[in-house]
């Protein structure tokens, strides 16, 4: 799907969240939501910032190019995809849903999410 890997996608998906939440996203805030170090976060930064995906913004605050925005807004869909199917098909709870669509979300190849995606059109 593209060149990153499953931390990468989180971190894209912690910004977009992070700005549509609260309008900014600042390493400190994707550290703490991420459960990881500030030099971690930076460190990562680095790595999506060589691969296009974000830019350091005037102020400090983490931003997405166009390219970034993109692909963070695939993890996201796929996420509350997946999220939404577990929910339905097991009956657990939106919060258990997510913390499982998380650990799967990364490693779900194309054509299964669009059978998933097929399969909540036509049972939902």
């Amino acid at each position: 799907m593209n060149d990153i890997h499953e931390s990468g996608e989180d971190y894209l998906e912690a910004i977009l969240c992070l700005k549509e939440e609260n309008g900014i996203a600042r390493s400190v805030d994707v550290a703490r939501r991420l459960n990881v170090s500030k030099p971690s976060v930076s460190r990562a930064m680095s790595i999506l910032e060589e691969k296009g995906y974000v830019f350091v913004g005037k102020i400090g605050s983490l931003e997405l190019t166009e390219e970034g925005k993109r692909l963070a807004d695939e993890i996201y869909a796929r996420h509350v995809l997946l999220t939404r199917f577990l929910q339905k098909i097991t009956g657990v709870s939106e919060e258990q849903a997510e913390v499982n669509a998380c650990k799967i979300e990364h490693d779900i190849d194309d054509d299964v999410k669009r059978g998933i995606e097929k399969w909540m059109k036509e049972n939902s």
